[in-house]
């Protein structure tokens, strides 16, 4: 396995589903002596971009919709 000039590497698919890292998933580095331990973040560092833009929405309307209103709009 190589480092692209980016710094990344491909981690095998069979240690992803082993330790459940989806993409997206903070992972934290720490050095033991020569080589490199990798684990999942006990806290992450920021919110997910999909819950930041929610919280950036949240009351942002100018229109009362209800649930069902929504769900017939995007059902057609």
């Amino acid at each position: 396995m190589r480092i692209t000039v980016k710094g990344q590497v491909t981690i095998p698919l069979a240690i992803r589903e082993k330790l459940g890292l989806l993409p997206n998933t903070e992972v934290e580095f720490e050095i033991d002596r020569d080589a490199v331990r990798m684990k999942k973040a006990t806290s992450p560092r920021r919110p997910h971009r999909g819950r930041a833009l929610i919280d950036h929405m949240r009351g942002r309307s100018t229109r009362r919709i209800t649930t069902d209103e929504i769900m017939k709009l995007t059902r057609g």
